[in-house]
């Protein structure tokens, strides 16, 4: 049997899908809409304002930037009880075709690992049930209900995994993960009220809005800018494995455009889909590439005898693939201990009153700064099977270095980087 598709370009963004002008006056409705995947959900929405003639962003707070008069945010706390979200569907008039749903929340970190994992799923799952039964009191429930998760549903946050990874891997019973009860919740509300449910599951992901804690590349870009501005080279913290270690990257505008067709696409349905850039990555690769843009030297990873690394071990023994040692995070320092110097601070002050930026302190830090140090210091990968998203049809891929830099220049336009490029 031989078919047929149209792919397009739009920008750096390549292979994406194309619909059909039957397509029309659908709803949607997109929650965390001020983070960094609800905003970007909103923009790829926005490209097609015939097929999408209503859009509700529903968040706490509203999301960044300008947005045309068909997107409505309504502020809402999913973790207010479902009676009264429905009171506020019905009372707003929130129904929509298809759901979105990108709302998280990070509980005040624990040092007890259970204690802490125990947290994301109480809090997490809760967001997504109360939303899920306001909904059905409210009788706006949607055709398809999309639920983003992660690549800790693969437990690679817990050490090395089986590769690569595939969306039909076993779960990871080494400690509690909220991804799984939420899919759980998910697929059975789905079953119970006659409609569709999938679920993406992207790597870390690019994106730039002001709220960027879960962003490696703002933290990133502070580094450059303060290394710069105190003459010193963008020296990359960690070996010659993280150097080379292949990595997904899952870039926002690109895991939205996966989500806008895994919606309209029938095959797609009742289907759990890694999201991911589809493009080699690696730190070798991108490091000179982000010195150049700020114009600065660089140094890779130092491999002689003499320098000393720190090692932290993955916290299981074996890993999740079940065999061999733990994974490592082996770095000469991190990126959090950085940022608290006294003359990085300093520095960074002058860098914000120089160029008007509108974040003039380096905040939380550890949470920050840490995030990226787990991007850049461990030994094992983050290596996606995208096979199942291109037998079902979809064949969208970014160069992940130039969505990376693009994302910086969406940093500086929002003044919270300086302009060096």
């Amino acid at each position: 049997m031989v078919s047929q598709q149209t792919i397009i370009s739009k920008g750096i963004y390549h292979g994406l899908p194309t619909f059909s002008d039957d397509v029309t006056g659908l709803t949607a409705v997109v929650t965390g809409a001020n983070g960094i995947s609800g905003n970007y959900m909103l923009r790829v929405l926005c490209e097609s304002p015939q097929r999408w003639k209503k859009i509700y962003a529903l968040s706490r707070r509203p999301p960044n930037g300008e947005w045309p008069s068909h997107v409505e945010h309504v502020p809402m706390d999913f973790l207010q009880p479902p009676e009264i979200l429905a009171a506020q569907f019905r009372e707003r008039g929130i129904k929509g075709d298809y759901v979105f749903f990108f709302s998280y929340i990070q509980p005040t970190p624990k040092e007890d690992r259970i204690s802490a994992a125990e947290d994301l799923v109480k809090v997490n799952t809760q967001l997504l049930q109360n939303f899920l039964e306001a909904q059905a009191l409210a009788n706006a429930l949607p055709k398809t209900i999309l639920l983003q998760l992660g690549a800790k549903y693969y437990g690679v946050h817990l050490g090395p995994t089986k590769l690569p990874q595939e969306e039909t891997d076993p779960r990871i019973a080494l400690e509690p993960n909220f991804y799984y009860p939420q899919e759980d919740y998910l697929i059975s509300f789905a079953h119970q009220h006659n409609l569709n449910w999938i679920t993406t599951r992207p790597s870390w992901i690019p994106g730039a809005v002001p709220d960027a804690a879960m962003n490696a590349c703002l933290p990133l870009a502070i580094y450059a800018a303060v290394q710069k501005h105190l003459h010193r080279p963008l020296d990359f913290p960690s070996d010659l494995t993280s150097w080379e270690l292949p990595s997904s990257v899952s870039t926002a505008q690109m895991n939205a455009y996966l989500s806008e067709w895994a919606v309209l696409t029938p095959s797609a349905q009742n289907q759990s889909l890694n999201a991911s850039d589809d493009c080699a990555f690696t730190w070798g690769d991108f490091w000179p590439r982000l010195a150049a843009w700020f114009r600065m030297d660089w140094s890779g990873p130092v491999c002689d005898d003499e320098t000393s690394y720190a090692e932290n071990e993955t916290p299981f023994n074996p890993p999740p693939r079940g065999f061999g040692p733990p994974g490592k995070l082996r770095g000469r320092f991190t990126l959090a201990e950085w940022a608290k110097m006294a003359e990085v601070q300093r520095a960074w002050r002058e860098i914000a009153a120089r160029y008007g930026l509108r974040n003039a302190e380096l905040w939380d830090t550890e949470r920050v700064f840490g995030f990226a140090d787990g991007r850049l210091l461990r030994d094992h990968p983050i290596y996606y099977s995208t096979t199942k998203t291109k037998k079902l049809g979809f064949f969208g891929f970014v160069d992940s270095n130039e969505s990376v830099l693009e994302v910086l220049r969406e940093f500086v336009d929002m003044k919270m980087i300086p302009p060096f490029e």
